[in-house]
């Protein structure tokens, strides 16, 4: 049963250890191909947050791959809810992540990261993993 509990998080570890060697492998490759998703912005500023307040914000992308896409994981810190496209985005589609930042159990300011692991795969057979922050500066 511990198995069960700890399997999506084992499967992120080997998904996010993939991308480390598909980033790596990237700086080698011809730089000159598209992007697989274009981002409005990868990093959001929340600036001032009382301790206790929520905060919504969105991340907004572009589908640059050539090829339909999927996402199938969206992974974030406890305090963030992430809402995403369930279905299929078609070239030049766009999507949106809409976030919600709980400051409660926070006690210092921060940066939070969001992982975003699609159903496509790189040419080596990875996920195609992507990522997108926010901060915040926290008031108490």
């Amino acid at each position: 049963m511990k198995l069960n509990i700890l399997l999506p998080f084992l499967t992120l570890a080997i998904l996010l250890a993939c991308n480390t060697v598909q980033k790596a492998q990237s700086n080698t490759q011809d730089t000159t191909r598209p992007s697989f998703v274009t981002w409005d912005k990868k990093l959001i500023a929340l600036g001032k947050v009382k301790k206790g307040e929520k905060r919504e914000t969105f991340f907004e992308f572009t589908n640059t791959s050539g090829q339909d896409i999927k996402i199938d994981i969206v992974d974030a810190c406890s305090c963030t809810k992430v809402d995403f496209p369930r279905g299929v985005i078609a070239p030049k589609g766009r999507g949106r992540l809409d976030v919600i930042f709980d400051s409660s159990e926070k006690e210092a300011d921060e940066t939070i990261g969001i992982t975003i692991v699609f159903t496509n795969t790189d040419k080596a057979g990875n996920p195609v993993i992507e990522s997108v922050e926010y901060s915040f500066e926290l008031v108490k």
